[in-house]
């Protein structure tokens, strides 16, 4: 199972340096919940829906640093007023873009349409010989 360890706080958020390895994607799932928890002990129902797209994003957002970036080794994680924003940095500068137009009956290659779909913002900046890849989801109330 993939491991993390917390860097230096962030603000309001969280940091992690990720190992990158197989079971990557369900820590970062992980140590997401664990701080929306922290975030939101109380939620209503526009809340829980919009924790889920978190989820669901992370997931997407470090499935496709695993498969085409290489190697994820930071998650970050921050909420602002109204906001949660999430960046995961990798190994490799490619940018993000999508296999053809979105079909719904491919059993990949959904990740980049569901960012455009559940997120408010969504985009990515290279850096050295990597890049980072982030999103903001609104949280209601």
């Amino acid at each position: 199972m993939g491991s993390a360890r917390e860097l230096s706080p962030v603000s309001t958020g969280r940091r992690f340096a990720l190992d990158g390895g197989p079971g990557v994607v369900a820590r970062c799932r992980d140590l997401t919940r664990e701080a929306l928890h922290d975030w939101f002990p109380q939620t209503g129902p526009g809340v829980a829906v919009a924790m889920g797209d978190v989820l669901l994003l992370v997931s997407e957002i470090v499935t496709n640093a695993y498969r085409h970036g290489g190697f994820p080794y930071e998650l970050e994680l921050d909420r602002g007023p109204g906001r949660i924003w999430v960046q995961v940095s990798d190994t490799s500068a490619v940018r993000p873009r999508p296999h053809g137009p979105h079909r719904a009956a491919r059993s990949s290659g959904h990740g980049l349409y569901l960012l455009e779909r559940l997120s408010a913002d969504w985009g990515w900046a290279r850096h050295g010989t990597g890049k980072t890849v982030w999103f903001a989801v609104d949280i209601p109330g």
